[in-house]
């Protein structure tokens, strides 16, 4: 069923939504605590009909309850407000000064959210169930999500919600909606390794126990490890991504270390990978009289949509905004996201939305987190609507 007057409402929003969403983007906060950030959600939702509970001290999170006319329900909104300690490149007008940047678009999500609030207030009278707004620092630093998750939002409104949603802005045909049942996102782990060796001169490796070409050796059989060991229908990505040896040029060190993503998309992955990578850097250590100190922590679970929730979620979207605006991904993507663990509990979808200017080609825009990535908020107006729609299909009357 198809709400004309609410896209009509959020398009009376959008210059409201492009002010937040640029005064954020200004003044981008990383982390956990994020006081402005904060302070500019809590500015946004004064006067309307909510019940509103900030986070603790350094932790600058906002939950705000609607509760309908009628009893029923409950389904949670959420957006991501942490920024990406980036340097901005981008030129615009109201590019970040401060050393960090928006790179992800989490502006346009809090904004986006923002709008949904004020789409569900101004229809408090049909809703026969409450709504959370789940406004979230710490996705990129890892652990915004429990946190709440542990705070009680999924039982703010009194009652566990029982199903969830997000949207989130990458590059792509602006106002283009995608998402797919199962597996969207990929888990996050974190592999690190030590090579402890003895150090000595540069000019006398004989004398030493050179841990760098241990360590360089150790990289390259994780990345044939991965290609032979793991099917091609069960995706692992390995990126090493840090290095760490000796600070001067004649000097073979101590030890040497690097770190690594790790990408996955089953549990099964995940476990065989915490015993196999450590093993392997072990036994090549060894090899070279080394011994090798590892790590191996997992970040985010796999982003797994319900198959009902991802289903109807796509359905309502194309019947509300038609069926060239809505895609279903043939297969997941690699990057990773804390709503995962709101998605691990309650049944829902994650959406994406594309938000490429005009003028930049999707196919060749800078990707989230490049300092140099831009986002269309042309898009803020569909992306509130989309959030309040989705909401309205389980509290709706």
């Amino acid at each position: 069923m198809t709400d004309a007057s609410l896209r009509a409402d959020a398009a009376r929003l959008l210059s409201d939504l492009v002010a937040l969403r640029r005064d954020l983007h200004r003044h981008p906060e990383p982390g956990f605590a994020v006081p402005r950030t904060q302070a500019a959600v809590l500015a946004a939702l004064e006067g309307l009909p909510l019940e509103i509970t900030v986070g603790p001290e350094g932790f600058g999170s906002v939950v705000a309850v609607l509760r309908g006319a009628h009893d029923g329900p409950s389904v949670l909104l959420r957006a991501d407000m942490d920024a990406l300690p980036v340097e901005e490149e981008t030129g615009l007008e109201y590019a970040s000064t401060n050393g960090a940047m928006h790179a992800c678009g989490h502006d346009l999500h809090i904004a986006g959210l923002v709008g949904a609030v004020r789409l569900l207030c101004a229809r408090r009278a049909e809703l026969a169930g409450s709504v959370v707004f789940m406004f979230q620092p710490g996705e990129e630093a890892g652990g915004g999500a429990p946190q709440m998750i542990d705070a009680g939002v999924l039982e703010a409104a009194g009652v566990a919600v029982t199903a969830a949603y997000g949207i989130h802005v990458l590059p792509g045909e602006p106002g283009v909606f995608s998402t797919r049942p199962g597996p969207l996102m990929g888990g996050a782990n974190l592999f690190r390794a030590r090579i402890i060796g003895r150090g000595g001169h540069g000019s006398r490796p004989h004398q030493a126990l050179d841990p760098v070409p241990v360590l360089a050796e150790a990289i390259l059989a994780i990345q044939t490890h991965v290609t032979r060991r793991f099917s091609v229908f069960d995706p692992v990505v390995v990126s090493v991504t840090k290095l760490r040896a000796s600070d001067a040029v004649n000097v073979i060190p101590d030890d040497a270390e690097f770190a690594a993503t790790v990408r996955t998309l089953s549990p099964q992955a995940v476990e065989r990978l915490r015993t196999e990578l450590p093993a392997l850097v072990s036994r090549i250590a060894e090899a070279h009289g080394c011994r090798a100190e590892t790590r191996f922590d997992v970040v985010y679970p796999v982003t797994v949509n319900d198959e009902e929730r991802a289903t109807d979620a796509a359905a309502t979207l194309r019947e509300e905004f038609g069926a060239d605006r809505v895609e279903m991904l043939g297969q997941p993507i690699m990057a990773s996201e804390d709503f995962s663990f709101v998605l691990n509990r309650v049944p829902g979808a994650f959406v994406f939305l594309g938000a490429t200017p005009a003028g930049i080609d999707p196919a060749e825009a800078e990707m989230n987190h490049s300092p140099r990535a831009v986002f269309d908020d042309g898009v803020l107006a569909d992306q509130a609507a989309a959030l309040a729609l989705l909401a309205l299909r389980h509290v709706g009357r």
